[in-house]
């Protein structure tokens, strides 16, 4: 079996599952040759089969913990790969550099060449620094997924970084080494923040099926708050000419998530797949913004449930 393994570019993994086999593979980019990990688990039906990418957090690498992910991929027999591109978002060949996003598609191209994929059926996900990736592949490559799920995702870094600074988060340090200085500090560390923040791009993903999710206590007072994920939805809304969530809407459901204040919250139902509150849900095209009764947080249920009735047209 190990020298099976060796041929195919596999390595079984420390971390064993019994319930999939689960292996570490090498994927060598094609950029700069650098071969990046990936946590990889086929898919075991005969044919065809869909394609899950986990995109690991903003402190993470390929090898964090994703076996929720992996169950909800496995119990619908799907494939999946957990990409590194380039590590935790301390550097600036990571977060969302051209190299990382060629990354991922290095990776999708991987599985294609020796597994059998649908490939009307290629989905990606995460959560915090993952579903910040998430959204900069959605708009990177639009015409390669067929659903993409974010939840609470970081989407304008230079916010990011002064939003690091009043909370006390040491994320604002790797914001500067990423991208070379604070905001305003030059044009190139602006530039760079820029290119890394999925919000200015979100229009070239307005006809990708988008999942954007965030918990309503996210960034109360730390973390990453609603807005974000607002302001990717309105990107969206706005390239497709649709109504946005006003910024009065956003003041309230940030004012009910510090538990000030439940005013003004119209929307409150239980959701589907979530086994939470939801507050806010609007549509555009086929995108679609949940914010749900929850802190910085994934529901990999929810995610695989919305992404199973999605295809490529």
């Amino acid at each position: 079996m190990k020298r099976i393994l060796e041929l195919l570019g596999l390595r079984q993994s420390k971390d064993r599952d019994p319930g999939a086999a689960r292996h570490t593979v090498y994927v060598r980019s094609s950029l700069d040759g650098a071969k990046q990990p990936c946590v990889f688990i086929p898919a075991t039906g005969n044919g065809p089969r869909p394609l899950l990418v986990y995109l690991h957090p903003w402190r993470h690498g390929y090898d964090t913990d994703s076996r929720r992910w992996q169950a909800e991929a496995r119990a619908r027999d799907w494939h999946f790969i957990a990409p590194h591109f380039r590590g935790p978002n301390k550097r600036p060949e990571a977060c969302a550099s051209k190299l990382a996003r060629r990354d991922v598609i290095d990776a999708v191209d991987f599985v294609k060449e020796k597994h059998a994929i649908d490939v009307q059926r290629i989905y990606a996900g995460g959560v915090s620094g993952g579903a910040h990736m998430a959204l900069v592949m959605a708009a990177e490559a639009p015409g390669l997924w067929a659903g993409v799920s974010a939840w609470c995702a970081v989407t304008d870094l230079a916010k990011f970084y002064q939003e690091c600074v009043d909370q006390g988060s040491k994320a604002y340090r790797h914001i500067v080494k990423v991208c070379g200085g604070v905001p305003g500090s030059s044009p190139k560390a602006d530039e760079e923040l820029r290119f890394r923040s999925p919000l200015f791009h979100m229009a070239k993903a307005k006809d990708v099926p988008l999942d954007i999710n965030h918990g309503i206590r996210d960034g109360q007072p730390k973390g990453i708050g609603i807005q974000h994920s607002i302001w990717a939805f309105n990107a969206v809304a706005e390239a497709r000419h649709d109504a946005v969530v006003s910024q009065k809407e956003i003041d309230r459901l940030l004012r009910f998530g510090n538990r000030e204040s439940g005013a003004g919250v119209r929307e409150h139902e239980a959701g589907e797949n979530y086994g939470r509150a939801i507050y806010l849900r609007r549509a555009s095209g086929t995108c679609r913004l949940t914010i749900f009764d929850g802190g910085h947080e994934d529901l990999p249920a929810a995610a695989c449930a919305w992404l199973a009735h999605r295809e490529r047209a």
